[in-house]
Order: C-alpha cells, then sequence, then structure tokens
C-alpha cells in the first residue's frame, strides 16, 4: 500500500464533494484540537489559567506582566484559546476573560472539573509516536516507565479529581460491606497506585485502616511517600516497588483495588489471582476500570475516541511489554469477568459508574 500512487488508491467514481467538504471540515477543528492540547499544557504549566481565572479582563501586556512571561507568545496564545471557547475576547476593549466555569475545568487542579491533567496525559503519549508505529510493524510493546514523564503527573491529575469527588461518597458506599470496615479499621492494598492519590484519598478518609500503595515504577513510588508524608498520613498509608503478581501479603487484606490499572497489565489474570491469595476470605476487590461499551458501536462517542486512543498509544503497549494479554483501555465487562473467574474469584458485579469509570465488585 506504502507504494501505492494516489490515482491507485482513490476509487475511479465521483465522489460528493459536499460530503468531502463536511470531512474536511471535521479534520480542520480536529488540526486545532491537537495543536491546542499542547497549549494547554503551556497555559497549564506557566500558571495563565490561574492568573485569568477571577481576574478582571486583561490584554497580552498585562496577562504576560502578571505572569513573568513574554508578550508576544502570550498574544498568540491568548488568540487560540479564544478560537477554541476556553476563554473569551472583547472586540471593544481588546482584552480577554476566563469564565469561572471554564476556571473550575482550567485553573483549579483540586476541583472535581479540572481537565488539565489529560491534556498533559495526551500530550505525553504523543511523544511516543515514532516508537509506537514502529510497533505497530514489529508487534513490540512499551512500558509505561518509558514514557515522558508528563505522563506520569498527568495521569494522577487526570484520575485525582474523579477519585476525589466519587471514591469515598459513592465507589465505595457501593460495595456490599466495604465501608463499616474500614472504618472500624482494615487491611488495604492498593495495587498499581502510581503516585497514591487513591491510597492517600482513603487514608485521609479512613484512619483507623492501614493503607498499602504498590507500584513497579520506582519514581512513582517516591512522589507517592512524599505525598502521603506531606497529606499527613505516612503513618497509615505506606508505598512500595512490586509488581501486581508478587505484591507482598501484608498480613490478609480486607480490601484490594485495582485503579484503572488492570487493564493495563502484561497478566490480569496473574494480578488477580496474586489478589486471591492475599485477600482474607470474607475479603473484597474493588476494579475500577473506564467507561466502555461492550461492542464497538457503543465505543463510537467522545469518551470512547479519547480511550481508545490511549489504549493505542500507552494501556496496550504497556500490556504487550510486559506480559501475554492486552485487555485494551475498552475492556468489556465480560471480559473483565471473565479474568476474574479465572482468577479464582466466583462473584463479580458491576457495583456503580461515573461518566468515566466503571466500579465493579470482585468476591471469592
Amino acid at each position: 500500500m506504502a507504494s501505492q500512487t494516489v490515482s491507485q488508491i482513490t476509487p475511479q467514481k465521483e465522489i460528493e464533494k459536499s460530503k468531502v467538504d463536511a470531512f474536511l471540515e471535521k479534520a480542520v477543528s480536529d488540526f486545532g484540537a491537537a495543536v491546542s492540547a499542547a497549549l494547554v499544557v503551556v497555559g497549564d504549566k506557566l500558571g495563565l489559567y490561574k492568573a485569568m481565572a477571577g481576574a478582571a479582563p486583561m490584554n497580552s501586556a498585562e496577562l504576560a506582566a502578571r505572569t513573568g512571561t513574554h508578550e508576544r507568545y502570550i498574544r498568540e496564545w491568548l488568540i487560540n484559546q479564544a478560537a477554541g471557547g476556553y476563554i473569551e475576547y472583547d472586540p471593544a476593549s481588546g482584552k480577554y476573560t476566563m469564565t469561572d466555569e471554564h476556571a473550575a475545568a482550567l485553573a483549579d487542579d483540586q476541583s472535581p472539573f479540572f481537565v488539565g491533567g489529560g491534556f498533559q496525559v495526551i500530550t505525553a503519549m504523543i511523544k511516543a509516536d515514532e516508537r509506537i508505529t514502529k510497533a505497530f510493524r514489529t508487534g513490540q510493546g512499551m512500558f509505561w516507565g518509558e514514557h515522558h514523564q508528563d505522563l506520569f503527573e498527568g495521569t494522577e491529575r487526570f484520575f485525582r479529581p474523579g477519585y476525589a469527588a466519587h471514591l469515598v461518597s459513592d465507589w465505595i458506599p457501593a460495595l456490599d460491606g466495604v465501608k463499616p470496615r474500614l472504618e472500624a479499621g482494615a487491611l488495604v492494598a492498593d495495587i498499581g497506585c502510581g503516585y497514591g492519590a487513591s491510597t492517600i484519598i482513603m487514608a485521609k478518609a479512613f484512619p483507623k485502616s492501614r493503607f498499602y500503595g504498590f507500584d513497579n515504577h520506582a519514581p512513582s513510588i517516591v512522589h507517592a511517600r512524599s505525598e502521603a508524608f506531606h497529606s499527613g498520613v505516612a503513618s497509615s498509608a505506606f508505598f512500595d516497588i512490586a509488581g501486581a503478581t508478587n505484591f507482598p501479603n501484608a498480613g490478609g487484606y480486607d480490601f484490594i483495588a485495582f485503579f484503572d490499572c488492570l487493564h493495563d497489565l502484561g497478566d490480569p489474570v496473574g494480578s488477580l489471582k496474586r489478589a486471591r491469595e492475599t485477600l482474607n476470605n470474607d475479603g473484597v476487590v474493588m476494579v475500577v476500570e473506564p467507561m466502555a461499551a461492550e461492542t464497538v458501536e457503543g465505543n463510537l462517542n467522545p469518551i470512547g475516541r479519547v480511550y481508545s486512543g490511549a489504549s493505542v498509544l500507552c494501556c496496550t503497549p504497556n500490556a504487550i511489554a510486559s506480559g501475554q494479554t492486552a485487555l485494551g483501555t475498552l475492556a468489556r465487562e465480560k471480559d473483565l469477568r471473565q479474568v476474574a473467574r479465572q482468577a479464582g474469584f466466583s462473584r463479580f458485579r458491576k457495583a456503580c459508574e461515573t461518566p468515566m469509570n466503571r466500579v465493579f465488585e470482585v468476591r471469592p
């Protein structure tokens, strides 16, 4: 196919120009979205959104002065952001403003609506495009830790708002009998904990329980330990470098969680087998996975587009690099259930869901 000419590839028949024009309009829109993703990351890292949040209208010189940046770059950045509808422009004054609603999504990383981490993840994954292109031909994988460092921080910033909004208030209460056990004092393992956001959120909410976060990415564990200290939970939240198939048994866990990571693992059955081995007989495993449908057509929507892209650039390559099974980011519920059964669990149910996640309860 690569050696064919355009005339050989294009069917020799008339095409409807209106349909071509409609597609080209969509493609140009995607051009703008793709290039603007990088500029959102720039604005996030430089504090441009924070400077505009709640502020009076300002021009490029005023924003540059407030943020210690060069006006010429800021001038172009503001045009891009206004063209994308992220900020507003007033032609009469020549100044820009940010609405409170957009500020909640772009300027406040503690907001449940914050999306900056998502852009950080996407731009980090795109940096691996040459490696992934080669992998399409060789079938080789790419480990999580081989990506740009923004992926690790961005992933935590992408998922943390949802965890903070739903984990303690919605997800854990949806699991039969888990919340009372955590309140009384339970032993908990968080597998694939990354920067430790999920572990720390639980440790803050349930001070009588002890939490162990495990991840095979050493820099993430270093960061998680630091976050636990600064969050005041270092005496109840502990972090160690360990893989999902061989994490330590701290004495029989009452609750084991996999947050948005089971689909990344090359041996999901082996990982859940290890969970079964280290879980008390009356314990519970919670598997949180990205939102996905059971059919291809059910995933043909904006969320499916995002998650399938992440699957190609990051999740599936890591699974291929580390094992024989690649569930993919859009793992179907029936496939997850089959993995749990193969690992020795007998009960599997969807406990609840959000627009971005599904939460499953797994029991022996």
